[in-house]
């Protein structure tokens, strides 16, 4: 296409929305009328699969539950009056709470405040709560936040060290839907011992987000802890963030979480609309499906242009990947789905890999994030009628413009400024896209196989690390690992084994390895 058609192109497809003032471009996208008038049929389809879903079908199958995190922005669509009444009873909870943090109410037993928090949860209890902080805290907020987000002893120190001696005005929220899961349980057992050894009462500084009567619900109430709010069965982890896994600590922070949750239910509003053009959610899932052939054939790289919207790429990972990357469609049929997500920020990946984007494999395409506003106040010149804003703006156009030249294509989302509304705006608008996409495709967005299958194997390693111990205390002598293997009726997991011995060995966790470590299946194992 020449300038002019192009011109005309963008102006055919631009999406605008006034009261959020956000723009969607998709004009750099190479579909036709044809392939959008093939589309149709699905996308009615997926229209109506989203009203049902909203009005409380069961819309996750595998786990027979509901869907309902849109609820969370607009209680009057819950189902039921009780559902209603809970969510804005709990939001109510949390703002109360909040206040009452902030203006000493609640205090910890040995300060007038609470200065910081120790936000400990995995997945969409950590990914969400960090990009909002990242995008939205103040840069002196009422306190700081430290997410504690893996069960690598090393982060748990450093989160711990960065505290120091503030532990006495910390306050720690874990987060955890069934309490089981091992990364935010552990997590809690180490912070737990860390208020232990300050001869500080965890409980009087712990705040438990998890299903009502869940192990964590459990024990929170069994040992008094400060305080508890709840999560639901039907809003999964990926999709929380407007529940109290992300209001809780965003109101902690400061962040206004109904201005949140007003750009939220703005956009909601949006992207009900049954019209692929009108709905700016429909166009991200038209734009997807063309670009990937409708099998995720190729991946999408975001780039925010703004510092603030940093982790965005990061948070858009689990809730693409782990929402449409499924080995079995609704139907029961093998068809390996997915669309697979990476990014980084512009400009600083003018250079990093824009270079492999413009010129390397073709294999994906780019979502550029723009933020109209460069910063609050003016800027001074850095060149004469240059601004640092300006050459911010001039990268991201001519990114966008550098790639289509070389037949790659691009969506522009375009956001007035970083604040609560438009965050909650760019959430609301990719669940959606995720949802009506994951209806094109055939697929349940909303369970989560493939992790559980992850967390089953981990318990399995475990277990068989007990075995082996249990097989080298019962042992005088030093053991080949075959010999342990077979004696551990596991002749078949010898790898793993080793891998376990070894990793024992490194921490001084009382396995001895003797003999030439290069060559494993000759070493020795013995106890110390």
């Amino acid at each position: 296409m020449d300038a002019k058609e192009l011109w005309q192109r963008y102006q055919d497809w631009l999406y605008y929305h006034e009261g959020l003032g956000l723009y969607l471009d998709i004009s750099r996208m190479r579909f036709d009328n044809t392939f959008v008038e093939s589309l149709q049929s699905k996308f009615e389809q997926a229209f109506r699969e989203m009203v049902a879903l909203e009005k409380g079908a069961i819309a996750n199958p595998d786990e027979n539950r509901m869907v309902g995190h849109y609820w969370l922005r607009n209680p009057d669509l819950a189902p039921n009056s009780q559902l209603r009444a809970e969510i804005v009873r709990t939001l109510e909870e949390i703002e109360v709470f909040a206040d009452q943090v902030h203006t000493g109410a609640i205090h910890p037993p040995k300060e007038n405040r609470f200065t910081d928090i120790i936000s400990i949860g995995i997945g969409g209890s950590a990914l969400g709560p960090q990009f909002v902080a990242e995008a939205l805290a103040p840069d002196l907020p009422p306190l700081n936040i430290h997410f504690i987000d893996n069960t690598d002893p090393a982060g748990i120190d450093r989160v711990l060290s960065r505290v120091g001696d503030r532990l006495s005005s910390t306050l720690v929220l874990v987060i955890s839907k069934s309490g089981g899961t091992p990364e935010p349980r552990n997590g809690m057992i180490e912070v737990k011992q860390a208020y232990s050894r300050r001869n500080l009462d965890f409980a009087q500084y712990a705040i438990a987000i998890t299903s009502t009567g869940s192990n964590l619900d459990k024990v929170a109430k069994s040992e008094n802890w400060l305080g508890t709010f709840p999560m639901y069965d039907w809003v999964g982890g990926r999709t929380s963030e407007m529940s109290a896994v992300g209001l809780v600590p965003a109101a902690l922070q400061g962040i206004n979480i109904r201005a949140m949750l007003d750009g939220a239910k703005q956009m909601d509003d949006a992207t009900r609309i049954a019209n692929i053009k009108n709905n700016p959610a429909a166009l991200l899932a038209l734009s997807w499906y063309f670009s990937g052939n409708g099998k995720g054939e190729k991946d999408m790289v975001v780039l925010p242009y703004k510092d603030s919207l940093l982790l965005f790429s990061r948070y858009l990972q689990q809730l693409v990947m782990e929402s449409l990357g499924k080995e079995k469609d609704l139907d029961g049929k093998t068809v390996y789905q997915g669309i697979a997500v990476y990014g980084n920020k512009g400009s600083t990946d003018q250079h990093a890999y824009v270079q492999q984007l413009r010129e390397g494999v073709p294999n994906f395409f780019a979502t550029l994030i723009e933020v109209l506003e460069d910063r609050q106040g003016a800027s001074s010149e850095i060149d004469p009628g240059v601004t640092a804003g300006d050459y911010l703006s001039g990268f991201l156009l001519g990114t966008r413009q550098a790639l289509y030249e070389n037949h790659r294509d691009s969506i522009t989302v375009t956001i007035p400024q970083v604040n609560a509304q438009t965050v909650g705006a760019l959430i609301a608008l990719y669940e959606r896209a995720v949802g009506l996409y994951a209806s094109l495709v055939n697929v349940n967005a909303y369970h989560q196989p493939g992790v559980e299958a992850g967390k089953k194997a981990a318990a399995v390693i475990l277990d068989l690390q007990n075995k082996v111990i249990k097989v080298l205390q019962s042992e005088r002598k030093g053991l080949t690992i075959g010999e342990i293997a077979d004696k551990a009726g596991a002749s078949d997991q010898v790898e793993p084994i080793y891998k376990i011995l070894r990793h024992l060995h490194a921490n001084n966790r009382g396995v001895v390895l003797t003999g030439d470590l290069s060559k494993p299946g000759t070493l020795t194992v013995s106890l110390t």
